[in-house]
């Protein structure tokens, strides 16, 4: 395998593309040396000031309440799950009781939280979270702290009609895992990206589109005249349904076909070919920002977060009315599942933690899962933080936390022990999200799920792998994206991996350089800093910017730096 180099011959651009990304492109050949070799390229500080480096979103905004934000220490009435008969360490199941403390909690008018007694609670029926303002919290995740202990998985138990959808949509399309040397062929499990035992959504939403037939109707609050990619602000054609401190969406839509502007803000000039999900579903918003109104005046409006890309007449956009939670905390507990079989990717039976969507200003921390299906699966949300997790087990995993469908979403601090197939996922449209200060020691896998996920960060984040040989020489693959091929690339522009540290356990002899690979990922991404305990080359396609590897980078967490600037200012 030869050496991946980054050049200054630009690539074939795409039929049509906008003059700012002609502009943009160019900018960046100019930047790049006429042929730097991964393995040698540097990067500091310094880079952060560059021309080139303004091209990086800015991810700071992610998390609770844009990332500056506290989350809340108190939150309101405190209601006690042991007063309705929650009773830990007795051997009996406490569902009932669980179901009648949250109804309790979810009757009370003013902020709430449902404290959780220390032990060992059994529960077999989900735990539905539907109103803002509520926290669920235990007496922690770690020994003599609270334990929800749930013995038979969702596929046993969910008898309703939640998941209507997505049933007929994988019955319809044929949705199956066929494995033909493992005699595998079977639907794909509705619980294998999908539901939680604690189940938090706003009544009535939906929280990942499948069928047109259950498409709602998009209530447009106003169109959008002009705006800019990185600003604040944008000019509308009125304000009259907006409100300064209501939640919104802004909606790109592709109406162009194959070759619409909105790809190009999206891919930029490239030659990958592009998914027809793309342009297929013209009445769906291809590209969700939610944020907030900040400020009105005239018809300037100021949001709550940088614009993900350029509005104009050629690449429409609006804001449209989104309903929601807000203000919805879960902490403190671990959620434990029975050792049983491993029944195969996409076969899981649903022993699933928590599902969150239509949140906003949200978060999960300090929350412990063992012998999980998913850990955490997250939708139709923003400005969540997830925090101090950690997901253990023997039996395989299909996500520990996953992102799908959400904007500026926080995880940090993770710990993946248990093999996950998809360690620290960036899924469908996910956007402007990041994997900050996590560890995986087990399968290690970086992957961006396709589905226009794009401007998303991995941040400061250990890998722990073992290499594999291919014609004698080591190689691992660090970003291995998957998804369908009607939703690929990999990724979108300005997806960015900084300060990775990837230790080899074994496989490679220490004076052996080590492969890293991404061969399948997508357009002007940023990798900056990736060092270990090996000396590394790195191939991803198609070729990237890349400064520093077999080098750590001064600035350790690009989201700390970023934020720290945004703070100054």
């Amino acid at each position: 395998m030869t050496k991946a180099h980054v050049c200054a011959s630009p690539r074939r651009s795409r039929a049509k593309h906008s003059a700012l990304s002609r502009t943009l492109l160019a900018a960046a050949m100019l930047l790049l040396p006429a042929c730097a070799t991964l393995s040698t390229a540097k990067a500091d500080d310094g880079f952060l000031k560059s021309r080139e480096a303004a091209e990086l979103s800015d991810f700071s905004y992610a998390g609770y309440e844009f990332g500056l934000g506290a989350i809340p220490m108190e939150r309101g009435e405190v209601i006690d799950a042991g007063a309705y008969g929650v009773i830990p360490n007795d051997g009996l199941d406490d569902s009932a009781a669980m179901q009648d403390a949250l109804a309790a909690a979810h009757a009370k008018d003013a902020p709430v939280t449902l404290m959780l007694p220390a032990g060992r609670i059994i529960i077999s029926e989900i735990l539905p979270i539907t109103r803002s303002d509520f926290v669920l919290r235990g007496a922690g995740p770690g020994a003599g702290g609270t334990e929800l202990h749930f013995p038979r998985p969702l596929r046993d138990i969910d008898k309703s009609n939640r998941l209507e959808e997505l049933r007929i949509y994988l019955e319809k399309y044929e949705k199956r895992q066929r494995e033909p040397d493992r005699n595998i062929d079977e639907l794909f499990s509705e619980y294998s990206w999908t539901g939680g035992f604690i189940w938090i959504q706003k009544p009535g939403t939906r929280a990942a589109a499948y069928l047109e037939d259950y498409d709602p109707e998009i209530k447009q609050l106003s169109a959008i005249q002009t705006g800019s990619r990185g600003q604040n602000h944008v000019t509308v054609t009125s304000t009259e349904n907006l409100k300064i401190g209501d939640a919104v969406q802004i909606h790109w839509f592709n109406r162009a076909g194959e070759d619409g502007p909105l790809l190009d803000e999206m891919y930029g000039a490239t030659d990958l070919a592009i998914g027809s999900h793309h342009w297929t579903f013209e009445a769906r918003p291809l590209v969700r920002q939610t944020t907030r109104i900040i400020s009105i005046s005239g018809n300037r409006v100021e949001i709550g977060d940088p614009l993900l890309h350029n509005i104009s007449e050629n690449v429409p956009a609006q804001f449209s009315e989104w309903d929601h939670l807000e203000q919805v905390g879960l902490e403190d507990f671990s959620m434990t599942f029975p050792e049983s079989p491993y029944f195969g990717h996409h076969l899981e039976r649903g022993y699933n933690g928590i599902y969150v969507t239509s949140v906003i200003d949200g978060w999960v921390r300090d929350v412990r899962f063992t012998n999980a299906d998913s850990g955490i699966l997250t939708y139709n949300s923003a400005n969540l933080t997830i925090e101090n997790i950690r997901s253990l087990g023997d039996r395989a995993a299909h996500y520990a936390v996953h992102l799908g469908n959400v904007h500026n979403v926080l995880v940090r601090n993770l710990t993946v022990e248990n093999p996950v197939i998809h360690s620290l996922t960036f899924n469908t449209q996910s956007t402007k999200s990041v994997y900050q200060n996590a560890t995986v020691l087990n399968g290690s896998v970086l992957d961006q799920h396709a589905g226009a996920n794009h401007q998303n960060l991995f941040d400061n984040v250990t890998l722990y792998a073992r290499a594999k040989r291919r014609e004698g020489t080591p190689f691992y693959s660090v970003w291995n994206g998957s998804g369908a091929p009607y939703w690929q690339p990999g990724h979108g522009r300005f997806n960015t991996t900084w300060n990775l540290n990837v230790i080899i356990e074994s496989g490679a002899d220490r004076d052996e350089k080590v492969m890293l690979e991404g061969i399948a990922e997508g357009p002007d991404a940023f990798i900056i800093g990736v060092h270990g305990n090996r000396t590394f080359d790195v191939d991803y396609r198609p070729t990237p910017r890349v400064l520093s590897v077999n080098q750590e980078p001064v600035v350790t967490s690009l989201y700390d730096w970023q934020l720290n600037m945004r703070k100054n200012k």
